[in-house]
């Protein structure tokens, strides 16, 4: 993997993991500014915060160095520069070759309208292409002669969205067609749909994808062509750790959260006035109670018995290094509330004042985990005892194929 390398300073233990990102998004260009203006017309931008979500544990652990070399306290401390995050696979290839090997920890961050410690987070997922193969002929003189492979492609959507009533109910499966054939006059040889199939458990989707397998053959069989499945990848759900969680959550709230300017509020207000004023007002009732206009930053904590309000429901491959090693997640303030990730809102406020005092905010947090750590190694003992506890009988298994 070209850009993808870890950074390690220190000696003995903990090490300790930080996991930095830098994916951009195609066509997500953006200036700050409140208005849509790209910096390149569809280039790409930073529309998920990864600007600010590689900078953040490069920060702790420049700070940490120094608290190392003035103390001389024993821990290792390791910067992971990871890509291809945003395909869901850069870390499950990072794990199957063992770059995480000899760590104890791991800490990631994201991004977001909100400050909030994560307990639970993520879809795990599999990421697969179909692709039919079936006889061309003229579809007017001789369609007897042919076999749709996009014939075969419909039906297997159909079949797929049959699926959907009996699955549970928080898995998601969606699909693009990516090849639907050319001219209506001939009938296509080939054709290809591109699936991913989500659900809170790894082996839930396992289950489903088996499934939604057997549409795919039985499509085939119903229309006399064959199917080849590429199975492009997957990952797992973010694997609860409660020692890490807990103190998280009390850094969080020990940690000065970050004030913002008369000018910094105008920004946010005009930046939040380009959203849907609908889902502007859900967020705000969702996080405070409350859809008071004025009301454009969010400064708080999230309560930790209010987390069933706070939605991570993408997917990511941080979940996967969760499940060898003890992990946590938690989320700062970089966007107005109500602006969505993967969008030119998002890249506009990453860019601005707004994102880097999240980060810098998001970066304390970091450090002072870490310092916590080091000082009190029972925290990594007991972090370790409980993921042991959970992973007891539900080992890890690479979501690549060999």
């Amino acid at each position: 993997m070209e850009h993808a390398f870890y950074a390690e300073y220190g000696s003995g233990h903990p090490v300790i993991a930080l996991l930095g990102e830098y994916d951009a998004l195609p066509g997500l260009s953006q200036k700050v500014d409140t208005k849509y203006n790209p910096v390149e017309k569809d280039g790409p931008g930073h529309a998920c915060g990864h600007n600010l979500l590689g900078a953040v544990p490069f920060g702790a652990a420049l700070a940490i160095k120094e608290y190392l070399d003035r103390t001389n306290t024993p821990g290792t401390i390791r910067y992971y520069g990871c890509p291809e995050e945003e395909t869901l696979v850069g870390k499950v290839k990072m794990v199957k070759k063992g770059a995480f090997d000899g760590c104890d920890i791991a800490l990631s961050w994201h991004p977001m309208a909100v400050n909030a410690a994560i307990r639970e987070a993520f879809l795990a997922m599999n990421t697969m292409k179909f692709k039919f193969y079936g006889i061309s002929a003229h579809a007017a003189q001789s369609p007897e002669s042919g076999r749709s492979a996009l014939d075969a492609v419909e039906l297997m959507n159909v079949g797929a969205n049959y699926l959907r009533e009996h699955i549970i109910d928080k898995a998601r499966v969606h699909y693009t067609i990516t090849n639907a054939g050319g001219a209506p006059n001939i009938v296509p040889s080939e054709a290809e749909s591109w699936y991913y199939v989500r659900a809170p458990r790894r082996k839930d989707v396992e289950e489903i994808t088996e499934r939604l397998y057997d549409i795919a053959k039985g499509a085939a069989l119903m229309t006399g062509t064959r199917v080849e499945i590429e199975h492009l990848g997957g990952c797992y759900e973010l694997l609860p750790n409660d020692v890490l969680f807990e103190l998280t959550y009390k850094n969080m709230q020990e940690i000065e959260r970050p004030t913002y300017t008369e000018e910094e509020m105008k920004f946010a207000k005009e930046l939040q006035a380009t959203l849907d004023p609908k889902m502007v007002e859900a967020e705000k009732i969702k996080y405070l109670g409350d859809s008071d206009k004025d009301i454009v930053i969010y400064e708080g904590v999230v309560d930790k018995d209010d987390l069933d309000k706070v939605s991570v429901s993408g997917s990511s491959d941080s979940g996967d290094v969760s499940w060898i090693m003890p992990m946590n997640l938690f989320l700062t303030s970089t966007f107005p509330l109500g602006v969505p990730n993967h969008s030119w809102q998002a890249t506009s406020a990453a860019g601005s004042s707004l994102g880097t005092k999240g980060m810098m905010y998001a970066a304390s947090i970091f450090t002072g985990m870490i310092y916590d750590m080091l000082n009190d190694t029972s925290i990594v003992e007991k972090a370790k005892e409980e993921f042991n506890r959970r992973t007891k009988n539900n080992k890890y298994v690479s979501p690549l194929k060999d």
